[in-house]
């Protein structure tokens, strides 16, 4: 009986690691056809760039293409939807950003439940957000800006790329943390924004750095401050908003995400190969030609911050009471 009882016990435990062998087998076998990285935006612009950039790269430490799909609408939400509800096999992940942090609040429903439907894989880069004015505005810095707004409440404009957005929250925080009363124009998307800027019809706004870089450099638009805790590499002489107003800190960040139930091992190598990936010299210097900087997180880092920024932006969007067009 006792020989019977530890044969028995000795087959229970090779079952209960076969699952696991499995596993670890896959992981190592992974990828054996191509990815769909499925991203919320239209193609174009500061998003498409960064994400083609380190999806060509990841392809060739893969051995597998990466297709970028473009599914833009709904704020993001078709494209977390898609991947929420793929198969957890690593083969589709998801472009996440600090859109997703926001609508978990913003949208008072959703499909998905975004902290608990997407497995946080990895971050990406970081691109400050900076606050612009036309050059028109007498204002040059944040303080003589925030001094004018409270010397003439209601009368600056000041521009985001739509309600909601990061952009958005990073002035209503501003006013939060200032008492300043300025007027938000909503735009739909940051080229419109910007020609407004340009041209005066706005006198300020909030722009991702990459988008506005150009206008600053050739002297069409004046940046006050990058909105991040930490100054920009690319305009290291503009101060941050922190350095005239303690505790000011927003930045936008983007990250891979995977369907929830995709096995660690393939979450921990797609990690591995990301952050090989973004650590390569010419990827740096492609990256901070257009203002944004490479982040590295493992999976759990990672869901650490999405964690923090929803609930940061949650009380945000509550005091503020910004509603979802």
């Amino acid at each position: 009986m006792v020989l019977l009882r530890r044969r028995f016990l000795c087959l229970a435990g090779a079952v209960a690691v076969l699952p696991a062998l499995a596993r670890v087998a896959m992981a190592q076998a992974y990828p054996t056809r191509p990815l769909r990285w499925i991203v919320g935006y239209p193609a174009g612009g500061a998003t498409d760039t960064v994400m083609r950039i380190v999806g060509n790269l990841l392809s060739e430490r893969l051995g597998q293409p990466v297709v970028i799909e473009n599914r833009p609408g709904a704020a993001t939400n078709l494209a977390t939807q898609a991947v929420a509800t793929a198969p957890p096999d690593g083969y589709t992940l998801l472009f996440a950003a600090t859109t997703n942090a926001i609508n978990a609040t913003l949208y008072e429903t959703l499909p998905f439940n975004f902290l608990r439907d997407i497995a946080p894989v990895s971050g990406l880069v970081e691109m400050p957000l900076v606050l612009v004015v036309n050059p028109s505005l007498s204002a040059a810095t944040v303080a003589e800006f925030i001094d004018h707004a409270k010397a003439n409440p209601g009368t600056i404009n000041v521009a985001s790329f739509g309600t909601g957005t990061i952009s958005h929250l990073a002035i209503e925080l501003l006013k939060a943390m200032t008492g300043v009363n300025v007027v938000h124009v909503p735009y739909r998307g940051g080229a419109s924004m910007v020609a407004d800027l340009l041209g005066g019809r706005v006198q300020a706004g909030v722009d991702a750095l990459p988008n506005a870089l150009p206008h600053v450099q050739r002297g069409a638009l004046r940046a006050l401050a990058v909105m991040s805790a930490k100054r920009a590499e690319t305009l290291p002489e503009v101060p941050t908003v922190g350095e005239t107003v303690a505790g000011y800190d927003v930045n936008t960040w983007t990250g891979v995400g995977a369907p929830a139930g995709t096995p660690p091992e393939i979450v921990g190598k797609l990690n591995r190969e990301i952050n090989a990936a973004l650590a390569t010299a010419s990827l740096k210097t492609r990256l901070a030609d257009i203002g944004a900087t490479p982040i590295f997180y493992t999976p759990a880092e990672f869901g650490g911050l999405v964690a923090a920024e929803t609930r940061k932006w949650a009380k945000v969007i509550k005091s503020a009471g910004v509603k979802a067009e």
